[in-house]
């Protein structure tokens, strides 16, 4: 009788063997869920590893493959600027590579590493076209940023506002640059340390920098910005810094006085802080907004003269609790 119990179950698993295995539809697969925001201090290192991670999880490196873990991880070094992390989730969207396929969400991560430069970003961006909505939450600033400012409020009567004292110059800043901005600055209602600081994170006081993206000069304007702000010669240092001043106090009149907006449009333009509702989530400028509040000893807020320009049409979004919806 064991005997015979023993054949049965062997033939049951020969059956079993030869009847083919249930097919796995794309509707089946699994819909990733981002993680939560990051507490604490998070440094470019750590989003190196969290990419390293993710590129190994998704292709199956080391005999493990997981990639809901991968997308998670993806997402996570997503939030802090990493273009090929926004890139390779975007493509795991796109291609139901393990997760459920979703193309809106894949739009905004392809647009967010194309506007960092990544040729094939910039592909994938041409076919999808333009993203819809609001940021989803792999782009959407991490919690450990600074909140935005809350929107001034008038002084009660009489009442003279607190003022905060202006760091020094930076310490390579040339004499004569300073003697110039301290002269110059408050035409533009601008703190002189601010205008340092732009100038030393920009072109390190180099009056003939020239970047990759052809911004020129101390301020490092763009030709399109200078034109803008009436510079005929981005080349010429005083007309530089003046253009650059001119443009400052633009945008912290458009972002009401919020040094981080304003420095986050200086670097990647107001349309990017108004479309991300507030600091892009690209790597360079991420870490030049916190070069700026590092120069100011982490100052955010600055005077503004609303007679300049109109507030921002995002700056409720940005500052709003129901700023995702």
């Amino acid at each position: 009788m064991r005997q015979a119990l023993w054949a049965l179950g062997l033939l049951a698993s020969a059956v079993q063997a030869q009847s083919p295995a249930p097919a796995l539809r794309l509707e089946d697969l699994p819909r990733y869920t981002p993680p939560p925001q990051e507490q604490g201090t998070v440094v470019p290192e750590q989003v190196l590893r969290w990419r390293e991670e993710a590129i190994a999880l998704e292709h199956g490196e080391h005999g493990l493959r997981d990639p809901e873990r991968a997308a998670q991880l993806y997402c996570r070094a997503a939030r802090f600027g990493d273009a090929e992390s926004q890139f390779n989730l975007a493509w795991m969207l796109t291609n139901s590579r393990g997760i459920l396929r979703d193309e809106a969400q894949a739009a905004h991560l392809f647009a967010a590493a194309a506007e960092q430069g990544m040729p094939q970003a910039q592909n994938m961006m041409a076919r999808l076209g333009e993203p819809l909505g609001p940021p989803p939450p792999c782009l959407r600033p991490p919690d450990g940023d600074p909140p935005p400012l809350a929107a001034k409020t008038a002084p009660a009567k009489g009442a003279k506002p607190a003022e905060r004292p202006w760091p020094a110059p930076p310490a390579q800043a040339p004499e004569v640059i300073v003697r110039f901005v301290n002269l110059v600055a408050p035409e533009y209602q601008l703190a002189p340390a601010l205008v340092l600081a732009i100038v030393a994170t920009e072109s390190n006081f180099n009056p003939n920098a020239v970047s990759p993206k052809n911004a020129q000069g101390l301020m490092q304007l763009i030709p399109d910005t200078a034109k803008r702000f009436g510079v005929r010669n981005l080349m010429d240092p005083t007309q530089n810094l003046r253009g650059g001043m001119a443009y400052l106090r633009w945008l912290l009149a458009y972002y009401e006085g919020d040094i981080s907006l304003a420095a986050a449009a200086y670097n990647a333009g107001e349309g990017a802080v108004n479309r991300y509702r507030g600091i892009p989530p690209y790597a360079e400028t991420r870490l030049y907004v916190r070069k700026i509040l590092a120069h100011l000893g982490g100052r955010r807020d600055h005077p503004f003269d609303a007679k300049v320009t109109d507030p921002s049409p995002a700056l409720a979004l940005i500052r709003g609790p129901s700023r995702w919806q």
